[in-house]
């Protein structure tokens, strides 16, 4: 009954996300932009450098480095939960959650993923094309064992990625607005998390630091698997590091609903 309860919120999820299919489209689309942008700019730079790697980059992988984010992206980007998550708490919607038989966090994590599911079959079509086109610079996986790993990095990075939001949503138990906190936690995502460039590309002292941050494992930890640069001992250290921030990230979210939902007051009918 429980599964039944939940795989029906994923079909009501997917039958939503579907009305809005063409604004997914568009997005991936003009996505593609600043992804063109970046890669013809790392083209200027290798350019000038003559056949020199940067860090221990070529040109053919930089460019696969851009493109396996923006792949890792499609299939682990928070859409607009947060914004969702704080909103049912300061316009009350949440009250007929605490009245029934539902968990919000697993309602709301239902959500996410029917998200996904329809992100990625709206972008699939368009990613191809534009990796066919950059076919050159595309690294596949070494091996099969390497893409298995690689798929289990990117769901426990997508896991990361909405327990993080939703303890961040939680905040409007406390404060009338949280976009501030939001795009703070986006800036140093974007930053941190290896979706601006490489992280192993910075000096190697503020690399080690960043490691003691959940930011790496959110992007850079599994395109880094994926292109064969965290292997062996490094990789299994990893995942338990990224499986221990998923752990961490998620007593945080339950911590802040429970103790947000004693402030919790809804007035009205």
């Amino acid at each position: 009954m429980i599964v039944k309860k939940y795989w029906h919120v994923i079909n009501i999820g997917i039958q939503n996300n579907l009305t809005y299919r063409v604004n997914f489209l568009f997005r991936i689309a003009f996505g593609f932009i600043p992804l063109l942008a970046t890669i013809y700019l790392w083209r200027a730079v290798y350019s000038g450098k003559g056949s020199v790697d940067v860090a221990t980059y070529s040109l053919a992988q930089m460019t696969s480095y851009y493109l396996l984010v923006t792949i890792v992206d499609v299939f682990t980007a928070v859409s607009e939960d947060d914004w969702q998550i704080a909103a049912d708490i300061k316009d009350g919607n949440i009250s007929q959650f605490l009245v029934k038989p539902i968990n919000y966090l697993t309602y709301r994590l239902c959500l996410f993923f029917s998200s996904r599911l329809i992100y990625m079959a709206v972008a699939a079509i368009p990613l191809t094309i534009f990796i066919f086109c950059f076919r050159h610079y595309f690294y596949l996986p070494s091996d099969f064992t390497t893409l298995v790993w690689f798929m289990v990095s990117v769901v426990l990075t997508a896991l990361l990625q909405f327990f993080t939001s939703y303890a961040m949503a939680m905040l409007a138990f406390w404060v009338l607005e949280v976009s501030t906190f939001i795009f703070i936690l986006f800036a140093f995502e974007y930053l941190a998390s290896g979706h601006l460039f490489p992280l192993d590309i910075l000096p190697p002292a503020l690399e080690k630091v960043l490691y003691f941050t959940p930011f790496p494992y959110q992007m850079y930890f599994p395109v880094s698997i994926y292109m064969g640069k965290t292997t062996g001992t490094t990789l299994a250290h990893g995942l338990i590091i990224q499986a221990a921030w998923v752990v961490a990230a998620y007593l945080l979210a339950k911590f802040a609903w429970n103790r947000g939902i004693r402030k919790y007051a809804a007035v009205g009918g």
